[in-house]
Order: structure tokens, then sequence, then C-alpha cells
């Protein structure tokens, strides 16, 4: 199987997250938006990826994204 990203990867959010698969860095929850930046951090075994998602260099927050949901960061 070969996957569009790689582990570590910056990627965009095209779109919000499953609020129920969202795990939450931080005491206090930040909402979670389309056009927020993060990182590639597992292939799922299910074909999702692991998306460590920051604001201001920050990690906030962790969600699972299918590959159409995300795009590369050059």
């Amino acid at each position: 199987m070969h996957s569009k990203f790689k582990r570590h990867q910056k990627v965009r959010i095209l779109r919000e997250p499953d609020p129920e698969y969202i795990e939450y860095y931080s005491e206090e929850p930040i909402p979670i938006k389309k056009g927020m930046t993060g990182k590639i951090n597992i292939l799922l075994s299910n074909g999702k990826y692991h998306v460590e998602i920051d604001k201001d260099g920050e990690v906030i927050a962790y969600a699972p994204f299918n590959e159409e949901d995300i795009e590369p960061i050059d």
C-alpha cells in the first residue's frame, strides 16, 4: 500500500475533524478549524492519518484524517 504522506510531513487541514475522535493535548480544548496546520504522526491501520495539530508552534491536539482531508505544505 502506497501512502501519499510520510511521517512528520507538514500538512494543512481541509476539513474539521469529527469531534468524537479529537485527542486534546491541553486541558482547555481549542476548536480545530480547517486551514490549521500540523504534521503526520502515524499512518493508522484503517488507512487514515493520525495528525498532530499545532497552533502558534505548540501542539494542541491529535486527530485522524482521510487522505483527501489534508494537503501537503511545502
